[in-house]
């Protein structure tokens, strides 16, 4: 595979957590739905977790979990008639460690993994596994940008640098030379303060069609809930399938509205269920 091969999956957008109140789309008012409207009977819930329905932290390990927080999925879950599921770049044991000992419906790795019944292990959708080359190449590559640390999820490995004060772009330039010099099937996702190496063909967007074509969800209008602009494919396939897409910390076009940070996204599934 040439470096110059095209291995981006967006433009890099990112979405900062700055606004202190709830507000909808008013550049798109054909769109806007306030989601404290919705009923359950009638949706599928997807709901991001980092950045969405916890706050951010400086590494992934480092999350707090409120402690109401799994008492609250579960109630919500149970007015959804088990149509609601977690939707995460985190590999699917990560989320059953945050939220033990809830088991809900899930997505992780961006889409490489799906569990569509909550008793039952997790999917992978795909064979492929980096090398241990790729991974040691990786580190020595990111010694370069102190302040940076990767995460190895088998299938892909992402960036973090949120503790660096290395330039964005010249990070994402190193990766996508990185990534162009595997040979394989590849892209390079930009998120919040991350740059993430993931298959091809796989996504947030993917997950939710195939939930969407199973029970409890079909037959449900999806609502996807994220913070990050990496999960532009769940937002598209929410839309395409007509339902609703909410960002969280800051207002994006041609979504049907946002929450300003995950306390509030927290709150209004709190209200679900009730």
């Amino acid at each position: 595979m040439s470096a110059r091969r095209p291995v981006s999956c967006n433009e890099g957008g990112t979405i900062a957590l700055q606004t202190p109140y709830l507000r909808l789309g008013v550049n798109e008012s054909d769109r806007r739905v306030n989601p404290v409207d919705l009923r359950p009977q009638q949706i599928g819930l997807f709901l991001d977790v980092d950045g969405t329905l916890l706050d951010l932290a400086p590494r992934p390990e480092a999350v707090e979990v409120p402690t109401d927080l799994p008492d609250t999925l579960a109630a919500a879950e149970r007015r959804l008639d088990g149509a609601l599921a977690l939707i995460s770049g985190r590999p699917i044991e990560q989320l059953d460690r945050l939220f033990a000992p809830l088991r809900l419906l899930a997505s992780g790795t961006h889409g490489a993994e799906i569990r569509q019944t909550a008793d039952a292990p997790s999917t992978w959708l795909t064979e492929a596994r980096l090398p241990e080359r790729a991974w040691r190449d990786l580190l020595r590559l990111i010694e370069r940008f102190p302040g940076t640390f990767a995460e190895n999820k088998g299938v892909g490995f992402a960036v973090h640098y949120r503790l660096a004060g290395a330039a964005e772009a010249e990070l994402a330039a190193a990766l996508r030379d990185f990534v162009g010099g595997l040979g394989r099937e590849l892209e390079l996702c930009a998120g919040y303060r991350v740059l993430e190496i993931k298959p091809m063909g796989l996504d947030k967007g993917t997950a939710i069609e195939r939930f969407m074509a199973e029970t409890p969800f079909a037959g449900r209008q999806p609502v996807f809930v994220a913070d990050d602009w990496m999960d532009r494919a769940g937002f598209d396939t929410a839309l395409a399938l007509g339902g609703l897409a909410f960002s969280v910390g800051a207002e994006h076009p041609g979504l049907s509205g946002w929450f300003p940070r995950p306390e509030a996204v927290r709150a209004w599934v709190g209200q679900l269920g009730r």
